[in-house]
């Protein structure tokens, strides 16, 4: 099978002692392709050291994760602006809004969600959306944005096949679906398949959201064969045709990444 991982943090600092076994492990497993999604400034160093040692295999993402986003946010912006303007990006992420821990700085999250929208647009670039328990607020924002700019990948999406609709009508997206597929309280897997395969793409999020059988252990890309097997469960369809499918629909919003080889 041939696998990308369209989101992952393998930069951080859980990955410090073994990023190269992880990245073995990965590419066994089938992996081709990992996307690295930044979180904020403290992290981009980190993000482009491992991108340069695996340029084949890694691709980084630029952006402010929204739970980085505090009353000094115009600092992590000028961080942002910085980096994109220093180099190229395979899309920018990871960004959104996040209102499950707080929504302290919701205005703020909402400034810098928007502004990195806007920047994905002037760059063309795909974003990797984060929402949870914001879904109104994220489509709010992004009605303010012309539907026919906007492509990217909705990271962790749990949602409703009506969610999935709304997502589809602000722009070019597909879903991320990663190890929570996998759990016994994962209800939005049970109308899954009403969701076109074609609007589906993997990630694993790691090192968070391990899936079944290593669930509460650190997660890693290594662990995709386990959300390919559950989605062939979904769909009814052999797992070769999950990961054929899913890593088509990612060359098809990265067409760069067909000439990464």
């Amino acid at each position: 099978m041939r696998l990308i991982d369209t989101h992952a943090h393998l930069f951080a600092d859980e990955f410090a002692a073994d990023y190269s076994d992880a990245i073995a492990r990965a590419q066994s497993a089938g992996v081709e392709h990992i996307f690295l999604q930044n979180i904020d400034a403290s992290t981009i160093d980190a993000l482009h050291r491992l991108e340069r040692k695996y340029p084949i295999v890694c691709h980084a993402f630029m952006g402010i994760h929204p739970t980085s986003v505090t009353e000094n946010y115009k600092k992590e912006i000028a961080r942002f602006d910085a980096a994109i303007a220093a180099r190229n990006y395979i899309g920018i992420g990871e960004i959104g809004l996040d209102l499950y821990w707080s929504s302290e700085f919701f205005k703020e999250q909402k400034k810098v969600f928007e502004y990195q929208i806007a920047i994905s647009i002037e760059k063309e670039l795909p974003v990797a959306i984060h929402c949870r328990d914001a879904f109104a607020e994220i489509v709010e924002s992004l009605r303010q944005f012309d539907a026919s700019k906007l492509n990217g990948i909705f990271h962790s999406f749990t949602g409703t096949p009506d969610e999935a609709e709304t997502i589809f009508s602000l722009g070019n997206f597909v879903l991320g679906i990663n190890g929570i597929v996998t759990y016994k309280s994962a209800t939005f897997a049970n109308t899954l398949n009403q969701i076109p395969l074609s609007k589906i793409v993997l990630e694993t999020d790691c090192p968070y959201l391990s899936p079944v059988p290593h669930r509460g252990k650190r997660n890693e890309s290594s662990y995709l064969p386990y959300i390919v097997n559950r989605l062939s469960e979904v769909y009814q369809i052999l797992p070769t045709e999950i990961a054929e499918t899913t890593t088509q629909n990612v060359k098809k919003m990265f067409p760069s990444l067909i000439d990464r080889k």
